[in-house]
């Protein structure tokens, strides 16, 4: 009987330790140092679009084509892989597009991660080029001019404004680009890159190439318990 006991309690235990992890993670590596991005769940087709290039390696070699600062870092031009300096980039794509996911509870506060798109008029995204927010914080007078002007009367939600007033962001992109992600490491990395030198079309005059990996299930899982009282 002792020994069953033993038995149902490893069986369970390798059970807990199977279960799959609630978030999926991806990390970012480039010379000015690596991020840790958590995908979110609430945008399921762009994190499945996102995993699915980052585990054919995709990402890899391309570049941070576009780059200002207190704005944003953007990458994930195919074209962009051994591109000659100074050809402008930001025209290439995987020959397909994702709807866009917006969503309430998701804006562009700083470090978060948002699909490029051109013009579209449904504002689907690109399959493959994103960025990450580096922003700059407002105040509620600024904010109150953002309304009425490029948000077109728009009201920005109490709680969303508090961070844009102490942690900052993009507020004028919302609900405009899809957000899908946010660095819950190294964000310095994205402010280093945001303020390398650059030419007149915000190419880095110096390339900056990263690589893409998704993290294990045993690391998300390590993730998810850390951060899981902070989840969105």
């Amino acid at each position: 009987m002792k020994k069953l006991l033993t038995l149902t309690f490893l069986l369970l235990s390798i059970a807990a330790f199977a279960k799959p992890p609630k978030n999926q993670y991806v990390r970012i590596k480039t010379s000015y140092g690596n991020c840790i991005i958590r995908l979110y769940n609430q945008t399921p087709l762009h994190r499945d679009n996102f995993i699915k290039l980052a585990k054919k390696g995709f990402y890899n070699g391309t570049l941070f084509h576009r780059v200002i600062q207190n704005f944003m870092i953007q990458g994930g031009d195919p074209d962009s892989k051994k591109a000659i300096p100074g050809l402008e980039l930001g025209d290439g794509d995987v020959g397909y597009t994702v709807p866009a996911e917006f969503r309430d509870s998701l804006f562009h506060k700083r470090g978060v991660l948002a699909a490029a798109r051109d013009d579209n008029p449904k504002k689907a995204s690109s399959g493959c080029q994103f960025y990450i927010t580096e922003g700059k914080r407002f105040t509620d007078g600024k904010l109150d001019t953002l309304e009425n002007t490029r948000l077109k009367g728009r009201k920005i939600p109490a709680w969303q404004r508090e961070w844009y007033k102490s942690v900052g962001g993009v507020p004028h992109l919302d609900q405009n680009y899809t957000v899908y992600g946010e660095v819950i490491s190294g964000i310095d990395m994205v402010d280093r890159i945001a303020a390398v030198k650059k030419d007149e079309c915000d190419r880095p005059l110096a390339d900056v190439p990263m690589t893409v990996e998704v993290l294990s299930k045993k690391e998300c899982a390590q993730l998810d318990k850390i951060l899981s009282p902070f989840a969105p």
